[in-house]
């Protein structure tokens, strides 16, 4: 089965913009771009989006990263491939994208504290838009279901 919807950017070119603005924030230098692409492999994985976990983890391998990394990222915290400042933005990660408990708030300040412990302000505005920019993929992914490997659906 292919897209729910064959070419929703035709019908609303708009997402193209919002698209790019978001990956042009995301790719201004301040956060590494393997820590991007294991936050959006995150995201993936918690949301349960297989076109989004298989991307991310293709695009991870074409950069250069290990298969225990890339398969680590799933149980990152107590995995030993993580520097600390990428542990803070998958635990930031992890925050936005879980279920939080009940009366809990999803980022304390003790979580916030910890991740600018590892990025200045200009990197925690970006890690912002990433893990912002991870919502808006992860909820066109699992709305429109791309094909589940690759970008045409083949194995890569």
């Amino acid at each position: 089965m292919g897209p729910r919807i064959p070419d929703a950017n035709t019908l609303v070119p708009e997402i193209q913009e919002v698209a790019g603005a978001l990956v042009r924030a995301a790719a201004n230098g301040s956060v590494p771009s393997a820590t991007i692409s294991l936050v959006y492999l995150r995201a993936g994985q918690i949301v349960g989006n297989t076109y989004q976990v298989m991307r991310h983890s293709i695009d991870l391998r074409k950069a250069g990263e290990s298969e225990d990394r890339i398969a680590a990222v799933a149980t990152w915290w107590d995995a030993p491939y993580f520097t600390d400042a990428e542990r803070a933005a998958l635990a930031l990660t992890e925050a936005v994208f879980q279920p939080s408990a009940q009366g809990r708030e999803r980022v304390p300040d003790a979580l916030f504290a910890e991740v600018a412990q590892h990025y200045d302000d200009k990197a925690l505005s970006t890690l912002l838009v990433v893990v912002a920019s991870a919502g808006f993929w992860m909820s066109v992914a699992v709305i429109l279901k791309p094909p589940a490997v690759g970008q045409d659906g083949r194995a890569a």
